[in-house]
């Protein structure tokens, strides 16, 4: 009674999966009705709690593994059905994962109003060979000719010389020119179109993957942005997302507003580290009614050599006007636009003959700008000074799931192509991973109980 195995039978049974979206729920009144929905949504809710994501290793499982054949009632699809359901049935898996965040939210499972928000890179099928960028396309023309020319430098000093050259010789580098200008074809009708390819990529196993950077240095991965809202009480995942954006900055309000969605939380603060500071997210965020705690972005090298850097400058909101370190007062002198942004310049006429000159600016003048919303951002940057420990927490939070979902993912890339796909593949991830992690904090009845009743 204490098998996990119990509580996927016991989930699946209590879902509506018509409502869900899932094809073949209602059987055709003609023909050979196929597999129940809720057989296969079973065996693949197993195999992500075991560590079986493949369709052959499942169709392998459901013939010798005994909790399967229990688990199916000795039904044993073929692995070209098992995938086919996966992947025809996308929408409706989502649905699914959104059910059990619900249940965990009527079970209270869900802190009064902490989000930690992260991102990780998983990998696609896509080999980074096989990804191109311009800059790869060009280098890899390059790197053609050089081996063109040196075949052919090969043959001309051949020609040159009046000894006899072996036919194997010049037969095998003839088949290597052939060979690289075949390639050289290739690559240049990857050049002709790339500049129309999203994010000015082509990946030729998975189109819809995207060489992205890793923390790591001189090394990136193809695959897709994955994006994770985990619950700071117990860890559970409330909200996922999956997307080809190559970075963090765009995601914070998009992210928020799923878990205030998916938990119901109407005051909710949502934490999350430096790569997602963006001023306009910082805004939307709270126009929606949720609290960030983002950290600001380290992009000044001034106070690393010696400088003043605009931590030093105090904004004085009566005067709309900065003080400097020299205890100065900079007036607001013009107004710009920067990539869309209405933005203020101020700057003093008297910096020539200030004594702190040289620890402030190499220029003319030391001139401080600031946002039109500016005092949106000064109160997010007081209210992280007044609260430390708010990253300490994130990371305490957000880690812990992409480490046992990867671990579980082996070589930790997904195994289906194309965004649609890979998002129903992940929501799969997220549903085994909070019905492990509330197997881990419950047990395997209370968490039956509940299901059954609720």
């Amino acid at each position: 009674m204490e098998n996990p195995v119990r509580v996927v039978d016991a989930f699946v049974d209590q879902l509506n999966l018509f409502e869900l979206g899932f094809e073949s729920a209602q059987p055709k009144l003609t023909g050979r009705p196929a597999y129940h929905p809720s057989t296969m949504l079973k065996l693949y809710i197993y195999g992500y709690l075991n560590k079986v994501q493949s369709s052959r290793k499942l169709e392998r499982e459901a013939n010798r593994n005994l909790e399967l054949i229990w688990l199916l009632e000795r039904l044993a699809p073929d692995f070209k059905t098992i995938s086919n359901f996966r992947k025809d049935n996308s929408a409706a898996i989502k649905s699914v994962c959104r059910q059990f965040v619900m249940l965990c939210k009527q079970m209270n499972m869900f802190a009064e109003s902490l989000i930690a928000v992260d991102g990780s890179r998983f990998s696609a099928v896509n080999n980074r060979d096989r990804n191109y960028t311009k800059a790869k396309v060009q280098r890899r023309i390059d790197a053609i000719n050089k081996s063109l020319d040196r075949y052919l430098s090969q043959l001309d000093s051949f020609d040159r010389k009046d000894e006899a050259i072996p036919d194997v010789k010049t037969k095998h580098i003839h088949k290597q020119l052939d060979s690289l200008k075949r390639q050289m074809a290739e690559v240049k009708a990857i050049e002709a179109v790339i500049d129309l390819a999203p994010g000015k990529q082509i990946s030729l196993t998975d189109p819809d993957a995207r060489a992205m950077s890793t923390n790591a240095p001189s090394s990136g991965t193809v695959g897709y942005n994955v994006q994770t809202a985990v619950d700071t009480k117990h860890h559970l995942i409330v909200a996922h997302d999956v997307s080809m954006e190559m970075g963090d900055r765009s995601m914070l309000t998009r992210m928020s507003l799923q878990a205030r969605e998916a938990t119901g939380l109407k005051k909710l603060k949502v934490l999350a580290d430096r790569g997602y500071f963006k001023m306009e997210e910082i805004k939307a965020t709270v126009d929606q009614g949720i609290t960030p705690y983002v950290p600001k972005s380290l992009t000044s090298s001034n106070r690393k050599h010696g400088k003043f850097d605009r931590g030093d400058f105090i904004y004085i909101e009566a005067d709309d006007e900065y003080k400097c370190p020299a205890n100065r007062r900079l007036p607001k002198r013009t107004k710009t636009m920067d990539a869309g942004k209405v933005m203020y310049r101020y700057w003093s006429k008297e910096c020539g003959e200030c004594a702190l000159k040289s620890k402030c600016t190499t220029g003319k003048e030391r001139r401080v700008t600031r946002w039109e919303h500016g005092k949106v951002i000064e109160d997010h940057e007081r209210r992280m000074t007044n609260n430390p420990t708010m990253m300490q927490l994130r990371k305490q939070t957000v880690e812990h799931p992409f480490g046992t979902i990867k671990s579980w993912m082996g070589m930790a890339h997904f195994k289906t192509k194309r965004l649609r796909n890979v998002s129903s593949e992940m929501s799969l991830y997220v549903l085994a991973y909070n019905m492990k992690r509330m197997i881990n904090i419950i047990g395997v009845k209370p968490l039956i109980k509940a299901i059954e009743t609720a």
